[in-house]
């Protein structure tokens, strides 16, 4: 171990310069990132439909490339999964990271190449260890295991040689047999399809490892965590695996999860790490640990522009590159990739805490808003509205999802949230209160439909039952991997489905 050590302080110190120099120089970064894709993908089919050869600028990028949705290239990957090769980037894909579709039912095969496991997802996993090794230079998580609760892979029948799944699971058939080794559960185990299968033989593998981190959707990890207590009787986690010392998370906002994380593991020396890492690449890790953000990570192969939201949707909006962003706007993310994306509209928005160096947060999805009365009301501004009543009222929030209650000619506008509590607020009508005055400061938009009940009611809250998100998620057959929780809508199609569970529980 002592040894082992040693070569990893080695790559890592190695690495921290190199992290370093991209954030001295972020946009020469980026433009070399640009052009080496272009120039590597040039003789792909793409490349010669665009003639990549005669590009020079990202300038002659922007005004010869058409920014793109998932809709727009399915085509090319349909045909990519068939098994033809060279066509968004070079030489034959064989795997295939498989959205959850959050945004609507329909399933997504995002492209995941050689270059992009190598590069991008592998690359900004290391990186999370150096940067961590970096704020805690005494830590002992390479003596221990990392746990991992991830998703599964199918074979594509279509084409014998093209795989998919969730990116997880991806990422664990790919990574070199010696990490076996140094992660719980099995390969066989972590496979697994059927998320409550895997809970249980996750826990009859893992509890006697010496665990030392863990890594996942905090979401999830509370159903399994729940669960072992419940196996082994103990108060906490940390009775446990008593050298676990870090939490490794993404896939949703830690922050409403927080009070659980903290029951759980009562120690003041547990570390939470936030990373931002989707099926379409590795874009952010949280690498100052007093901080709430994240560096944006500049040297993954993949070229970020921005759409100002407030222009979002409309026949030519801005697309801004890394220089010409600034802080407290929200953004829609653009990217171009080393796994084939060009100009892609990933369906996140973002918001810059930092432009030296450049740090972001993930504000919420393009299309998981409420903006039925002009309110324009973004995860953002929820979650942080939700962490200002609970705190207030000592309420802890298991899951949430919100939607609008449309004008008819008997009633006004107004905001329903149904909410799953951990732990009730003292007065739940003071939460609801605090809630709308709390949105009302966060949301000039939200204030001025609010001002004297004119367009909008204050919010009315619905109290779930617990388990009542799970029971939802699980009728829907996305229990489990990187599914998430949709938590805001622009009409009613999850809050009505919610409040069928709700009434046939009573």
């Amino acid at each position: 171990m002592p040894i082992l050590n040693s070569i990893v302080n080695w790559v890592n110190i190695k690495r921290i310069y190199q992290i370093d120099l991209f954030k001295k120089y972020p946009l020469e970064v980026q433009r070399e990132a640009l052009l080496n894709m272009i120039k590597k993908s040039r003789d792909t089919e793409w490349g010669i439909k665009y003639d990549f050869q005669s590009i020079r600028s990202i300038e002659q990028f922007k005004e010869r490339i058409p920014l793109q949705t998932y809709e727009e290239i399915k085509p090319y990957i349909d045909r990519s999964r068939m098994g033809e090769s060279n066509l968004l980037w070079p030489g034959e894909i064989k795997w295939f990271a498989k959205s959850s579709g959050t945004t609507n039912n329909k399933s997504k095969f995002i492209p995941v190449s050689k270059d992009a496991l190598e590069s991008c997802h592998f690359r900004g996993l290391r990186d999370v260890l150096a940067l961590y090794n970096r704020n805690y230079p005494g830590n002992k998580v390479l003596m221990g295991k990392t746990l991992t609760l991830g998703g599964s892979h199918t074979v594509n029948n279509i084409h014998n040689n093209s795989y998919y799944g969730d990116l997880s699971a991806i990422l664990i058939e790919n990574v070199p047999f010696w990490t076996e080794f140094r992660r719980t559960p099995s390969t066989e185990i972590a496979l697994i399809h059927e998320f409550e299968e895997k809970v249980e033989k996750i826990i009859s593998n893992s509890i006697n490892e010496n665990v030392t981190a863990i890594a996942g959707v905090p979401s999830w990890y509370l159903v399994l965590l729940r669960r072992v207590l419940e196996v082994t009787g103990k108060k906490n986690i940390h009775e446990v695996w008593p050298n676990l010392e870090v939490f490794i998370h993404g896939g949703v906002r830690f922050d409403p999860y927080r009070e659980q994380y903290n029951t759980l593991f009562p120690s003041p020396d547990m570390h939470y790490m936030e990373a931002y890492n989707a099926s379409e690449g590795f874009f952010g890790i949280q690498d100052e640990p007093q901080r709430d953000d994240m560096l944006l990570m500049l040297d993954y192969g993949i070229y970020y522009e921005f759409i100002p939201m407030d222009q979002f949707g409309s026949n030519d909006p801005d697309v801004l590159s890394i220089d010409e962003v600034e802080t407290g706007k929200n953004y829609a993310l653009v990217i171009s990739t080393n796994g084939g994306l060009w100009r892609y509209l990933i369906g996140d928005t973002v918001t810059f805490t930092s432009t030296s160096p450049f740090r972001i947060k993930i504000t919420g999805r393009t299309k998981h808003f409420i903006n039925a009365f002009g309110e324009e009301l973004i995860i953002d501004n929820a979650e942080n509205a939700l962490k200002i009543a609970t705190e207030r009222t000592g309420a802890i929030i298991s899951e949430y999802s919100a939607g609008p209650i449309f004008m008819s000619t008997k009633q006004k506008g107004a905001h329903q949230w149904i909410i799953e509590f951990e732990k009730m607020p003292d007065d739940l009508e003071r939460f609801t209160s605090i809630l709308d005055d709390a949105l009302k400061t966060l949301n000039s938009d939200y204030e001025a439909k609010r001002h004297k009940d004119t367009t909008l009611e204050i919010p009315k809250v619905v109290i779930a039952p617990q388990g009542t998100f799970y029971t939802w998620m699980k009728q829907r057959n996305k229990l489990g991997g990187q599914n998430k929780i949709p938590r805001l809508a622009n009409d009613r199609q999850y809050l009505d489905t919610l409040l069928e569970i709700i009434t046939s529980q009573q």
